[in-house]
């Protein structure tokens, strides 16, 4: 039996709503996993990853290296290993003289 247009309409009617309430949702989710991640990296901004104590921060030619206040562990941000790798031997050697 062929489907009344009232019932047509009302699936419609009823799939749009649900169209508009998924996507109140989603945007709920990316707002709370935004919040989340600031919220992660307020609490570890400046952190060991290895003993969570605070990271020095040493500026070498333009090289930021992060060092722990702890553990001693030397931590690089993006591209500064390629940095740090430029470097000629004596250069390199400097760098690692002033974390002794």
């Amino acid at each position: 039996m062929p489907k009344k247009p009232s019932e047509l309409e009302e699936e419609y009617v009823v799939r749009m709503e649900f169209e508009k309430k998924k996507k109140l949702e989603e945007a709920k989710h990316k707002k709370l996993a935004q919040e989340e991640k600031e919220n992660l990296k307020a609490l570890h901004h400046m952190r060991c990853p290895k003993c969570g104590m605070e990271l020095i921060e040493i500026d070498y030619k333009s090289i930021k290296v992060d060092k722990c206040s702890e553990c001693e562990g030397i931590w690089l941000d993006a591209g500064e290993l390629e940095s740090v790798s430029k470097l000629e031997k004596s250069g390199m050697d400097k760098l690692f003289r002033v974390f002794r």
